[in-house]
């Protein structure tokens, strides 16, 4: 008979004794639990003591966090985090250095504990670490320790960040900007700035205050602390004040960081990040690829100005620009008396440009999105690429079989695209890490890379041989042509053209006919008959797959942190599918985590359930950072016996369809995911055209006649033309 669901079993250890092994009654008060653990070891003062798990991160057991406790779980009693707060507290208050250190390393290591953080905070702990600091006399390990503890203590959000002093900060920004400082201690100061930065706004305004951007850039071509480093500026940029984003000045570098706009289109921030991290000697980590996609987002957002501004048709100074486009075209060089030209010969001018207004073009330009920011585009190309710009304007100009291209009209469109595109204005993905190399080797890169797409729109028009009723259709084509060129993280413009030369319309055509050939495809009913006995086999496969990649295991990023840092957690199904094992990772693996260092485990027999997107329990919480639609595509949760639930948010769309594929064929239930449905119809065609073609290349002898053989399972005629 299986034992009461309140009956856990453990061991629990103490220090030079026997382990003990009980069952704990979940219905029972901890107290009385440790104070029979006590009585066991002739222990006398229970109440100054606590229950710890052996392993892991070792975190004290609360009656709130008790229900955590799994049978077979090896516990630890050790003193409680009140004892414990108060003796680290008087140690590290102590005048023996030695003795110091080891309690500011113990303090360290225990400041990741809510509970004990909570003891050691109303015991006034953070106020004596902010004082060590500010005394500047810790360097080396014990300053280490003391800042680790620091930040881990502030992390809980038990303590206001406000209450932080210009003193503590000075410090602190002071071993930024030190030349030889352990790396240690830099990463942790640069990790306390930014958890300034995103959790006050006034200290925010005393942070920039103390670091300029050439101070951090130095630290970018060290590849220990240079994902700190651009972690402090993303969070900059993102609570700079709006008025002061845009703001220019004339040496970047020795610029304070409320003023961002102009400096992350320097050159030299761009290429430091680009020779030493981008192309660097090291694969760039989850953590890294994250803040450099944060800081393309944070970059390209910084057009959303332009891009919601509209055109004043009055303003005089916006319809030179237009007029500069047109003298450019067709006029070559400077006419000075091109103001005493007649309105039409301007019309004309105008429509051959491609606008939609030719009598006054700048009402194009009222729409936002894009904006202003269209014009701009149209100003670089012709200004920049000028060769490029006229040979585009007169070769459609100058044609009359209705198959021009309107620049105008197309140049105004593709700019509202890249803007869906690249998602500008809209805030960074707490989960995502989907940087693009090719947007860090240009100064100009979002010009530049409007320019190659504008030169692809106007080759898919000529290949489509479109005319103006098929303007949507070539937009269409050419989203198709930009989306899957991204998608392939070209690491250059030019390798950016090479993919779009072999992304033709005839290519998109053959894509999409490939694509769609499951679906439009042998559709008789022989055929269908075929399909419907192929597809348990190959659905079998498919759950098999998925179950052999949930046995290799995963690795997962732990969210909701109030500073970015790389923790992780592992989890994988065990060989006999019968357990999925979990725990903690200090970093990302580059292989097979063993069972061993997975301290945590649930029986697939407790799972009742698993549940996706916004129905998962992490999801219905308000995380400290943004929730958006991304994050809640591959968030999903296991919900399992009594009333627990493990929360996973998957690091890709790949990985979410094979874990939430692979727990529903676990569970005997249905696969339905995208990745299934494409898998599926996939390995179906290859399985029918091999079978076919088996069929295509029977030879019948001439003599003697064949043996009879039993009636083909499949009764049907096949035209291979």
């Amino acid at each position: 008979m299986p034992p009461p669901s309140d009956i856990v079993k453990v061991a629990i250890e103490w220090p030079g004794a026997n382990a003990q092994l009980i069952e704990i009654d979940q219905k029972k008060p901890l107290s009385s639990i440790i104070r029979e653990v006590c009585d066991g070891w002739s222990l006398s003062g229970s109440e100054q003591f606590a229950l710890r798990y052996a392993d892991g991160p070792q975190l004290y057991i609360t009656e709130q966090s008790r229900s955590d406790i799994k049978n077979g779980t090896i516990l630890r009693l050790a003193i409680s985090p009140a004892r414990a707060a108060r003796q680290l507290l008087d140690r590290i208050q102590s005048h023996g250095i030695d003795a110091r250190l080891e309690a500011l390393k113990e303090l360290a290591k225990l400041s990741a504990d809510p509970t004990f953080a909570a003891e050691f905070i109303n015991m006034e702990g953070i106020g004596t670490l902010a004082r060590l600091v500010e005394s500047g006399t810790h360097f080396g390990e014990m300053l280490a320790f003391t800042l680790t503890a620091f930040l881990e203590l502030m992390d809980h959000g038990i303590v206001s960040w406000d209450l932080i002093s210009l003193s503590f900060i000075k410090q602190i920004a002071g071993y930024v900007n030190q030349p030889m400082v352990d790396v240690s201690i830099l990463q942790r100061s640069l990790a306390i700035l930014e958890s300034m930065v995103l959790n006050s706004h006034s200290l925010y305004h005393r942070v920039a205050q103390e670091i300029t951007v050439g101070q951090l850039i130095g630290h970018l071509s060290n590849q220990e602390i240079q994902t700190y480093a651009i972690a402090l500026i993303n969070a900059l940029f993102l609570k700079a004040p709006e008025d002061r984003r845009q703001e220019e000045h004339t040496h970047p570098l020795d610029q304070r960081l409320t003023e961002m706009a102009s400096t992350l289109a320097q050159k030299h921030l761009r290429s430091i990040i680009l020779n030493h991290v981008i192309r660097g000697n090291r694969p760039i980590k989850a953590e890294m690829a994250h803040q450099l996609y944060v800081l393309q987002v944070l970059t390209f957002n910084l057009l959303e100005e332009r891009m919601m501004t509209k055109m004043d048709p009055s303003d005089q100074a916006q319809r030179d620009i237009i007029f500069e486009l047109r003298r450019i075209a067709f006029d070559g060089e400077n006419d000075a008396s091109g103001t005493e030209k007649r309105k039409a010969v301007y019309t004309k001018d105008y429509k051959m440009l491609g606008f939609t207004n030719h009598v006054n073009p700048a009402m194009d330009f009222t729409q936002t999105p894009p904006g202003m920011l269209a014009l701009d585009n149209m100003l670089y190309l012709a200004k920049l690429h000028q060769d490029t710009y006229i040979r585009i304007v007169l070769e459609n100009s100058s044609r009359e079989d209705k198959h021009e291209c309107p620049f105008g009209r197309c140049a105004i469109e593709l700019t509202r695209m890249l803007c869906e595109v690249l998602q500008v204005g809209e805030l960074p993905n707490e989960g995502c890490n989907d940087y693009h190399p090719m947007f860090f080797t240009h100064d100009r890169a979002w010009e530049e890379f409007f320019c190659v797409c504008i030169q692809l729109l106007n080759k898919t028009w000529k290949e489509m041989r479109a005319t103006a009723e098929d303007f949507n259709k070539v937009m269409q084509v050419v989203r198709e042509q930009i989306t899957r060129a991204l998608a392939m993280k070209p690491s250059s413009l030019d390798q950016l053209k090479g993919k779009f030369r072999a992304l033709s319309y005839s290519e998109i055509l053959r894509l999409r006919q490939s694509e769609r050939m499951s679906q439009d495809d042998f559709q008789s009913p022989p055929i269908i008959e075929l399909r419907e006995r192929i597809q348990p086999e190959i659905l079998e496969l498919i759950k098999q797959q998925r179950l052999n990649r949930l046995c290799e295991g995963s690795c997962f990023r732990k969210l909701g942190n109030r500073r970015r840092q790389e923790k992780f957690w592992f989890c994988r199904l065990s060989l006999n599918h019968k357990v999925l094992h979990y725990g903690d990772l200090d970093e990302s693996p580059q292989g097979e985590v063993p069972f061993e260092l997975l301290t945590d485990k649930i029986p697939v027999s407790d799972i009742k359930s698993v549940v996706t997107g916004k129905d998962c329990p992490h999801m219905k919480e308000k995380s400290a950072l943004k929730q958006n639609k991304e994050v809640l595509e591959l968030a999903f949760s296991i919900l399992y016996d009594p009333d627990e639930n493990l929360n996973f948010v998957a690091p890709n769309k790949y990985e979410y369809c094979i874990w939430t594929d692979g727990l529903c064929a676990l569970l005997g239930r249905e696969m339905a995911s995208d990745l299934t449905r494409s898998d599926l119809d996939t390995l179906i065609s290859m399985e029918m055209k091999l079978r076919l073609l088996d069929l295509e290349n029977i030879t019948i002898p001439e003599a003697p006649p064949p043996v009879p053989k039993e009636p083909s399972t499949y009764n049907f005629t096949y035209n291979y033309g």
